[in-house]
C-alpha cells in the first residue's frame, strides 16, 4: 500500500501519520531553524532521477568491504562463495521491499523514526544505534586503508624499497593528519548534499581498482614466489596454484558476516526515496535492484579475479597483498592512490547518518546548533581514530561489524518493522508475508549468534593465519 499524498503534493507525507501530526515526525527534518512551516522530508525533494538514485545507491553500497571478497573467497571456494554472495544480494533486495512497504503504510521515510512508529522509544533507540556502530565500523575500515596503504604509497614516490622509522612513514600519524586536514573539514559541512560531488569520483575510483584486479590476473605469474610465504628453499605446495570450489576453516566464520557488511546500504534507502522525482515502491525498488545487481557483479570479479591472482595467499585487504611485490609498480601505486582517495572522501558522508542519529536520541527537536554539530563530528572522528590505531587487524573490523549491525540493519529490523507496521486487518500475523518477514528477521539472529560464536572460537584458538602485519 503505497501512501497517497492529496492533490499529488508529497510536501505534507512527512506529517501523516495515520490522521494525525506527530511530534516525532516534526523533529525528524525543518526546513529552517526556527520556521513555522511543515516539516518535510528533504529540501530537494522529488529531483532526483532514476539513474542518479540508482548512482547514489550504488555509491552506498560500494565499500571497503570490496578489499575484503577475495579473502573471503579464499576460506570458501569458489562455489561456495558464489552461492553465499548471491543468496546476501537476494536479501538485500527482499530488504528493501520490507522497508519500502512499511515506510509506505505510515508515511515515514527514516529508518529511526520506522523504529519508533514500530516499537516506541526503545526501537528508535535500537535503529539509531545500529546505525551509529554500523557506520563507525565502516568509517574505521577506511581509515585502516589509508593507515597502512598511505605509507606505501609514500615510500613509493620516495624510491624507497623498504619501511623507515620516520614519522611520516607511521601510518597512526598519517591518518591523524588526513583526518584534520581533510575528513574534519568535510565533516563540517551543514548538509550532506554538499557532498554529493565527490560520489561520481569515488565510484569511479572503484571502477579503475576492479580494473587494476583483473589486469593484474594476467600479469602475475604463480606460484607467487615474490608474494607468498615461500622462499626459493621452500618447497611450494602442489595445489598453491589451484583453485577451490569448497572450503572450509576457521577462517570462514568470516565470510558472512563480509558479505553482510559489503550490502549494506538500508540507512540511505528511505533518504534516496524521499529525494525520487515521481516517488513509488515500485521505482524505489528497481533503483534498489539494479543498484545491487551492479555492485554484485563488480563485487564477484573483484573477488574471482583477487583469488586467482593469489589463492591461498590472499589477505584479509587485498591492496595490501600486491605489496609483497615490486613496490614501485606505478600502476598498483595509482590504484591505492585512487582507493585512499575514494576512502577519505567517503568518511565524511557516512558520518553524517551517525551525526543524525545521536542527534535524534540525545537532542530530539532541538534547532540547528554550530556548536554542538561541530562536537559531535569532533568526537566520533577522535574515537575512530583510536580504534583505528588499536585495533590490529581490519579483518576484525569487517568480522565484528558484519557480524552484528549488519545482520540488525538488513533482516532483524526490516522484517520486525513489517510484522509490525503493517496492520493486521490488511495483512494477519499468519499471512504468508508476515510469515517470510518473521523467518527473514530470525535469519538475522542465526546469522549473528553462528558468526560471533565462529569469530569467538577463532579468537580464543589464536590459530590465526599471517595477515602480513594487519
Amino acid at each position: 500500500m503505497e501512501l497517497q499524498v492529496p492533490n499529488g503534493n508529497h510536501h505534507d507525507a512527512a506529517v501523516f501519520l495515520e490522521g494525525g501530526t506527530s511530534s516525532q515526525e516534526e523533529k525528524f527534518l525543518q526546513q529552517k531553524d526556527g520556521c513555522s512551516k511543515r516539516a518535510q522530508f528533504t529540501d530537494f525533494e522529488g529531483k532526483t532521477s532514476f539513474g542518479m538514485s540508482v548512482f547514489n545507491l550504488s555509491n552506498a553500497i560500494m565499500g571497503s568491504g570490496i578489499l575484503g571478497l577475495s579473502y573471503a573467497m579464499s576460506n570458501t571456494g569458489m562455489i561456495l562463495f558464489m552461492i553465499l554472495l548471491t543468496c546476501i544480494a537476494l536479501l538485500s533486495c527482499y530488504s528493501i521491499h520490507l522497508l519500502l512497504s512499511s515506510a509506505g503504510v505510515v508515511g515515514i521515510r527514516a529508518y529511526e523514526q520506522l523504529g519508533l512508529r514500530a516499537f516506541g522509544h526503545p526501537g528508535k533507540i535500537l535503529a539509531a544505534v545500529a546505525i551509529t556502530l554500523h557506520n563507525i565500523g565502516a568509517m574505521s575500515s577506511y581509515l585502516f586503508i589509508v593507515k597502512y596503504e598511505l605509507p606505501l604509497v609514500i615510500q613509493a614516490f620516495l624510491g624507497q624499497t623498504s619501511s623507515s622509522d620516520d614519522w611520516f612513514m607511521n601510518g597512526n600519524y598519517l591518518i591523524i593528519i588526513v583526518t584534520v586536514c581533510i575528513i574534519l573539514p568535510l565533516a563540517m559541512m551543514k548538509h550532506l548534499g554538499y557532498l554529493g560531488y565527490t560520489s561520481g569520483f569515488s565510484l569511479s575510483c572503484m571502477v579503475f581498482f576492479l580494473s587494476v584486479v583483473i589486469y593484474k590476473r594476467f600479469n602475475i605469474s604463480c606460484p607467487l614466489e615474490a608474494f607468498g610465504n615461500y622462499s626459493v628453499k621452500t618447497v611450494v605446495p602442489e595445489d598453491a596454484c589451484t583453485a577451490k570450489f569448497f572450503t572450509i576453516n576457521q577462517e570462514t566464520a568470516y565470510t558472512i558476516p563480509i558479505l553482510a557488511f559489503a550490502f549494506v546500504c538500508h540507512p540511505e534507502v528511505l533518504p534516496i526515496y524521499t529525494e525520487l522525482s515521481n516517488p513509488t515502491k515500485r521505482r524505489m525498488q528497481n533503483i534498489g535492484n539494479v543498484s545491487i545487481f551492479g555492485m554484485f557483479t563488480m563485487y564477484f570479479f573483484t573477488a574471482i579475479f583477487g583469488y586467482l591472482t593469489f589463492y591461498e595467499n590472499t589477505e584479509a585487504e587485498l591492496l595490501h597483498t600486491y605489496s609483497k611485490g615490486d613496490p614501485l609498480d606505478v600502476l598498483i601505486l595509482c590504484v591505492r592512490l585512487a582507493v585512499l582517495v575514494a576512502v577519505t572522501l567517503t568518511v565524511p558522508v557516512v558520518l553524517f547518518p551517525i551525526r543524525r542519529a545521536l542527534l535524534q536520541l540525545l537532542f530530539p527537536g532541538k534547532p540547528f546548533c554550530w556548536v554542538r554539530h561541530v562536537i559531535i563530528a569532533v568526537c566520533l572522528l577522535f574515537s575512530v581514530n583510536c580504534l583505528v590505531i588499536l585495533v590490529p587487524n581490519i579483518r576484525d573490523i569487517f568480522g565484528i561489524t558484519g557480524a552484528t549491525t549488519a545482520p540488525t540493519l538488513i533482516f532483524i529490523l526490516p522484517g520486525l518493522f513489517y510484522i509490525r507496521i503493517i496492520p493486521t486487518n490488511q495483512e494477519p500475523m499468519n499471512s504468508r508475508p508476515k510469515i517470510l518477514a518473521a523467518c527473514f528477521s530470525a535469519l538475522g539472529f542465526i546469522f549473528i549468534t553462528m558468526s560471533l560464536t565462529f569469530i569467538g572460537l577463532d579468537w580464543i584458538s589464536g590459530e590465526k593465519r599471517s595477515l602480513g602485519g594487519h
